[in-house]
């Protein structure tokens, strides 16, 4: 039967880790909680039915009495859900009953989460049962509705400070005895009084109920403390006001006969923990800043291309895949997809952070959100709504905010005993000053420990770098999957990356021609090789770009920076790649696009053959022209890439150097590499030869060559047995199982999806550049997170005790808990404040 069940209103899922995709929800019969299987705190079977529970408390009121709990419908359920989806329950795979489930689609609104406990869910604004923070979006949007926390918060600061005000210069006026004519005493009390009650107990009302909801959950945090403080203190001025009598005359004031009141110290407490909350939910917001600049990029409509031909503006919502579009000059590429006609550049920098307009033509992809340049072209939708590129970085950057990672253990740890060691301390300050000073010294002692102590700037030090720097990653084409990756890559000191399409442009290219320099020219334009042709002296040899034989780096040097050709070069390569474009060899595309760049005409071929493994040849002119391996020609030396003999009717006529060529970014990210410590390793299944060429160029400390698919992991493992911290980079899917070996495991987003489910980190660049600066970005938000936690611990080891009073005996100082909340509400600002500073950090 159909559970016909609702989302409660209240919706809370805890957990310790992710729920598996496909994993179904369960309710807490107590609390009435969403609780994964997988992530409960405790289970408990009663009656063939296995029931899940957000914590053991819950369980415990459960087996004392489970049929209180069983008999109340679940929150915000129809009499339906009741009878259907509560009421009845499955039998899971093995057997066993399983605990009612939830029809959680049945809700389409919008689910809330805590930023330092993302496992915790709820829908609709609300507070975290475990810490007490606001809670937040789980997916952001760029609907800019005002956030209702931060509105009531701010309505509850501005009325507050209102009010605040006059309480203190009333507190304050007591201090001068002149103060008096003007104001009586006792009728000072009063008003403090009436303006103090609703400024702490509606102003303050949100941390009571937060207090009251971390008692009730076993979870003491932040406002645990400021309730005790200021519930301590307002009912202690109460008690004052309203029964003077219970205390001793000793206590009262020498000048005014009145027992001594803090509704100063409560209201400005308050009041100044509600500028806290303002102040902190405005800075959370901006940390969410670099995914809703994502979510900008993506336009609004597009123009679609009717099957009859005409054209309408629609919604890109409404666009589907395979439905034909035009992109106009300047405008958004509305989807991913294909070009079908045209020729355009494209701005892929807000994606992939490319810098340089790419050259796009028909039969190349596009992705949704860049920008085309000033011609117009049209496509074909691939990828549309949540599966475009776009959408996808938006929901990895969101899942990677909220995942944390291995070093917010401490802090976890540490705020575990935190409030409660407060209080503790509290108690004893109190209890001190009572016996060695007096009771306003102990009230005063007790409350300023209470309220100073800041346990929510230890539990956002790591999130909020986290949120940061993710944001910032995304921003440089950087995609963090977990916060774990951010973590471990800062300690990595071995790379190891793939030769072809990382350290190589990964398409080959024509980088050298050799030309028989004494051959006489043939009749019809092409260059004839000698009877001697065969044999190439020093003198012999010419070069695209090359004036001496033992200039190395111009073999190596990319075609746009070569020299013009001489006549005899231009020869070979026609003769080349008149042949070679009727085959559809790499090898021979490079040849064509050589010619094709050069603007050298081709020449008209007949009785073409095809030889697999050794090349092409061809009929020109009644010449029987080969272009490929032939024994008869000597392999040149030192020469990275594939020798193309060019011969004409058995003689050599000239060779072509084609190669795969070295992105122009390679040797200056190695470099930056070196100087960071970390050991470049190449692993390729190119030859030996070739790969000792390239790591030789480039400075490439390590080189695994002539590698099988199967055995990378293997040699990610022998490189993790010596001692080192590896992170390898790879697209395919046989880079899959060295991807998921390595410690950190970079994929690109070019490559398959088995090499991205595999990594833990995406780069949206396919080369050095983007490794390096996700390195960078590893190790400034370390960096800050950090920084944040020793501002956060020092905080807190130097204010507690201060509070506590131990400068006294020495400077008489005892610090006022209207100071202590000051600086309790500006060291959670100051963590966040500190954690923005990432957005300005350039990698």
């Amino acid at each position: 039967m159909e559970s016909k069940a609702q989302k409660p209103a209240n919706l809370v899922q805890l957990g310790r880790k992710a729920p598996e995709p496909g994993a179904e929800p369960h309710i807490d019969p107590v609390c009435k909680m969403l609780v994964m299987p997988e992530t409960a705190a405790a289970s408990y079977e009663h009656e063939g039915t296995t029931y899940y529970f957000c914590n053991p408390g819950c369980k415990v009121k459960f087996a004392a009495d489970p049929a209180k709990y069983l008999s109340e419908p679940p929150v915000g359920s129809n009499s339906d859900a009741e009878s259907e989806g509560h009421g009845d329950t499955e039998t899971g795979s093995d057997g066993v009953p399983a605990s009612p489930r939830l029809d959680v689609s049945a809700s389409t609104e919008i689910e809330y989460t805590c930023p330092m406990h993302p496992e915790v869910v709820q829908i609709g604004p609300g507070s975290c049962p475990i810490c007490g923070m606001a809670l937040e979006p789980k997916e952001i949007s760029l609907d800019d509705q005002p956030d209702p926390e931060f509105i009531d918060m701010k309505r509850r600061f501005a009325i507050s400070s209102v009010l605040t005000v006059p309480v203190f210069a009333l507190a304050m006026g007591e201090m001068f005895p002149a103060f008096h004519s003007l104001v009586s005493p006792s009728v000072s009390v009063w008003v403090q009084f009436a303006l103090a009650v609703p400024v702490v107990f509606w102003g303050g009302w949100p941390f009571f109920e937060r207090a009251w909801a971390s008692v009730k959950n076993a979870s003491p945090n932040m406002f645990t403390l400021i309730a005790i403080g200021t519930g301590s203190a307002m009912l202690y001025s109460l008690v004052a006001l309203f029964a003077p009598q219970l205390f001793p005359a000793s206590l009262r004031d020498g000048h005014t006969g009145l027992i001594p009141v803090y509704f100063e110290a409560a209201a400005v407490i308050t009041t100044l923990v509600l500028l806290g909350q303002v102040l902190e939910l405005k800075a959370r917001a901006q940390t969410s800043s670099a995914i809703k600049e994502l979510l900008r990029l993506a336009p609004e409509t597009a123009t679609v291309i009717f099957p009859d031909g005409s054209e309408e503006t629609v919604d890109l919502r409404h666009v589907e895949a395979g439905q034909k579009l035009r992109v106009k000059a300047n405008e958004k590429v509305p989807t991913d997809g294909e070009i079908i006609e045209g020729d355009t550049s494209i701005d892929e920098s807000m994606v992939t952070g490319e810098s340089m307009p790419v050259e796009k033509h028909a039969g190349d992809k596009v992705i949704g959100g860049t920008i085309n340049g000033s011609r117009s072209f049209t496509m074909r939708a691939e990828r549309v709504g949540k599966e475009t590129l776009l959408a996808q970085i938006v929901k990895m950057v969101g899942e990677a905010q909220r995942s944390r990672a291995p070093i917010q253990r401490l802090a976890d740890v540490v705020s575990a005993y935190f409030v409660p060691a407060v209080i503790l301390v509290a108690i004893v300050a109190f209890g001190v000053w009572l016996v060695f000073g007096s009771l306003t010294y102990a009230i005063v002692a007790a409350v300023s420990v209470l309220i100073i102590a800041c346990p929510c700037a230890l539990g956002l030090a790591t999130p909020m770098s986290i949120m940061v720097g993710t944001g910032v990653g995304a921003k440089n084409g950087v995609l963090i999957k977990k916060a774990e990756a951010l973590e471990t890559l800062e300690s990595v000191n071995a790379i190891v990356v793939d030769k072809t399409g990382t350290l190589t442009e990964g398409k080959p290219v024509v980088r050298s021609i050799v030309a028989v320099h004494n051959s006489p020219p043939y009749e019809g334009g092409v260059a004839a090789a000698s009877a001697d042709g065969v044999v190439l002296s020093e003198a012999d040899i010419i070069r695209i770009g090359v004036t001496n034989e033992n200039d190395s780096e111009a073999v190596n040097r990319p075609p746009a920076e070569a020299a013009v050709l001489s006549s005899a070069q231009a020869d070979v390569l026609r003769l080349a790649a008149s042949v070679e474009r009727n085959s559809e060899h790499p090898l021979a595309n490079a040849v064509t696009e050589a010619a094709k760049e050069r603007g050298i005409s081709l020449l008209d071929v007949q009785d073409f053959e095809s030889e697999t493994g050794k090349g092409v040849s061809g009929t020109i002119d009644g010449k029987r022209v080969f272009v490929g391996r032939d024994e008869s020609v000597p392999a040149q030396e030192d020469v990275i890439g594939s020798q193309l003999a060019v011969m004409i009717d058995g003689k050599h006529a000239g060779t072509l150097i084609v190669a795969d060529a070295v992105k122009p970014s390679a040797k200056a990210a190695i470099d930056e590499l070196h100087r960071q410590g970390i050991e470049v390793v190449m692993m390729t299944g190119d030859n030996r030869a070739t790969a000792d060429a390239v790591a030789k160029e480039l400075g490439i400390d390590h080189v695994f060559a002539e590698v099988m698919p199967e055995d990378k992991a293997a040699k990610v493992k022998e490189l993790q047995q010596q001692g080192k911290r590896v992170a390898m980079a790879g697209d395919g899917v046989n880079d899959a199982p060295a991807l998921a070996q390595a410690d950190v495991g970079i994929a690109f987003a070019s490559g398959t999806d088995v090499a991205i489910e595999s990594a833990d980190i995406t780069l949206l660049r396919p080369d050095l550049g983007g490794i390096l600066k996700a390195r960078n970005l590893s190790r400034e938000t370390m960096k800050n997170i950090r920084q944040n936690l020793f501002f956060a611990f020092a905080y807190n080891i130097l204010g507690v005790p201060i509070a506590a009073g131990v400068l006294f005996p020495v400077f008489g100082v005892l610090l006022s808990p209207m100071i202590a909340s000051a600086a309790m509400t500006f060291s959670s600002v100051s963590v966040i404040a500190n954690a923005l500073r990432l957005r300005r950090r350039k990698l």
